[in-house]
């Protein structure tokens, strides 16, 4: 059995990483910021270690041993500067990894992750894809999974307070969509077999492509609105939206740029479907599982 660390293991893919893990028999090395989120992973044997991931020291002490860590940048809503904060998470784990020497290594990225600029936030993620390419002794893994089901759920007070879904993408934009715990499931199986070498970008994504209309009337129909309407909002007022909802100017800006890079089909999968990226979730199971209980709890 293997050591393995995990980074945001309190998060939606770091915490279904972890039980995985466990479940497997393998030693984990939970790493977070809080230990009271972490309390879950604890109790089913996972051992905790807290600090700040945009320190290169900590994270090198919890690299250093492993067999193998799955690594992510934190998305901080409310930055003032999102793709410098995503900069200085990634150099420090950069910088972990080569003092650490871990052999094997995870990383988040995203459909899209090849394009340097214009895509919100995933350009963040481009630039740590580049730093990981450098690394040297350490066999490198980037998942590049599509648009994470999960975010609808953000969408659920505007489907309440409006009676409508929205973003600033376009309805009939189509993409690949994906449940985080196909993530996780895909993740936790490659840092159990560790056996791939070099640097290696594995796209993954989902059942099939789903535009944001057709997405819209799964999700009303597992809530009990099978009429529910997707509107798009122009970028600009769509940030603004994203602003009043809590989001800094700058990541609010991001995401409605990360919508127009989806529109302009900047944001796509290379690969092209095989049975390697595709995952068995639907968004249907999701909507059913998820989106109907979350909605009727609020």
């Amino acid at each position: 059995m293997a050591t393995i660390a995990v980074m945001g293991a309190s998060g939606n893919i770091g915490s279904k990483i972890t039980e995985h893990l466990l479940a497997a028999g393998h030693t984990v090395r939970a790493i977070g910021r809080s230990a009271a989120k972490l309390a879950g992973a604890k109790a089913r044997g996972a051992e905790l270690v807290i600090g700040d991931a945009a320190d290169a020291d900590f994270l090198t002490r919890a690299f250093t041993g492993a067999d193998g860590v799955f690594t992510m940048q934190p998305s901080n809503q409310a930055a003032a500067d999102l793709l410098a904060e995503q900069d200085r998470d990634g150099e420090a784990i950069v910088v972990a990894a080569t003092r650490s020497g871990v052999p094997h290594l995870v990383a988040l990225s995203s459909v899209g992750g090849e394009v340097a600029a214009g895509t919100g936030p995933i350009a963040g993620l481009h630039q740590q894809e580049e730093r990981l390419k450098r690394l040297t002794g350490t066999n490198v893994l980037v998942l590049r999974p599509g648009y994470f089901f999960e975010n609808f759920i953000h969408a659920l007070p505007l489907v309440r307070h409006q009676g409508i879904n929205g973003g600033g993408a376009a309805g009939a934009t189509t993409i690949p969509m994906i449940a985080t715990k196909d993530i996780a499931a895909f993740a936790a199986n490659a840092l159990a077999a560790r056996d791939w070498t070099g640097a290696k970008v594995q796209e993954l994504l989902g059942p099939r492509d789903v535009s944001f209309a057709e997405a819209t009337r799964i999700l009303g129909e597992a809530i009990g609105k099978p009429d529910l309407a997707y509107v798009q909002f122009p970028y600009a007022d769509y940030s603004a939206a994203l602003q009043q909802a809590g989001l800094s100017k700058t990541v609010a800006d991001l995401y409605a740029e990360m919508d127009k890079a989806l529109d302009d089909g900047l944001v796509r999968s290379l690969e092209g479907r095989s049975a390697a990226n595709t995952t068995p979730t639907t968004l249907e199971q999701f909507a059913r599982d998820v989106i109907a209980p979350a909605y009727a709890a609020a």
